[in-house]
């Protein structure tokens, strides 16, 4: 029911009033929902169930957050002061780091797909070297050709004591590219989506943000029993950067 009615509501409401006016359009959705089986941690709502999306993942009715949105909400309570770096927010996200008032946030879009004050290149970033204590680069570097250029640059704007953290859809074994896989349709049935350019192993990642200079550490996240409650999903990876 919800896939159905998000799609005809898209098809209706341009999407710029979508954005600006979402908590109060899912308000009267979410009442729908209410109950005390579950909390999003994003929005601190407590609901009856989680939205299963078509792809079986768990959608926040209040906030639209989804279970790797909801994760890393909760790896960044110890990282919510100084400047923070977030490239292509999700809009549950973007609104409490936007609210943070111990956070000096720049959010990053370069496409104009998400909501965002700034349109960085993650290959060519134009801030100064060592300027963030906190970077999100959550889905972005297996859309990016040149990615050791992108993890240089996210190397230097950094600061010596700061952290990144990173993800991307995973698979066992080594990393997958091949440059000759260039059309959206090949791309697709290859790396998994359109305008994915590869499939990184945690471990290959690692190993790529290491030659960057990176000291990189593998989260790994499979506890189904403990994800219940805040509408997480395992198998989870997150793969967090440092200098030091």
């Amino acid at each position: 029911m919800y896939n159905t009615l998000k799609k005809n509501i898209k098809t209706l409401i341009p999407k710029r009033f979508l954005h600006k006016n979402e908590l109060f359009i899912r308000k009267f959705y979410a009442a729908f929902y209410k109950g005390n089986k579950h909390e999003c941690p994003v929005c601190s709502h407590q609901i009856k169930q989680f939205i299963t999306l078509e792809n079986n993942d768990l959608l926040c009715p209040f906030c639209g957050s989804i279970s790797r949105n909801r994760r890393l909400w909760i790896l960044l309570q110890e990282h919510l002061t100084g400047k923070m770096l977030h490239f292509s927010p999700s809009r549950s996200l973007f609104r409490n780091l936007k609210n943070t008032d111990t956070l000096d946030y720049y959010s990053s879009d370069f496409e104009n797909e998400f909501i965002a004050d700034y349109k960085f290149d993650i290959t060519n970033i134009n801030q100064e070297s060592e300027k963030f204590d906190t970077i999100i680069c959550y889905h972005i570097l297996e859309h990016i050709v040149y990615d050791s250029k992108a993890m240089s640059e996210l190397y230097r704007v950094l600061k010596k004591t700061g952290t990144v953290f990173i993800q991307t859809p995973f698979k066992d074994g080594d990393i997958y590219e091949d440059d000759n896989i260039t059309s959206p349709q090949d791309r697709e049935k290859y790396f998994g989506q359109h305008d994915h350019v590869r499939i990184y192993s945690a471990e290959g990642l690692k190993k790529r943000l290491k030659a960057a200079g990176f000291k990189v550490a593998i989260k790994s996240f499979n506890n189904p029993e403990a994800d219940f409650y805040n509408g997480f999903k395992s198998p989870e990876t997150v793969l967090v950067a440092s200098k030091l």
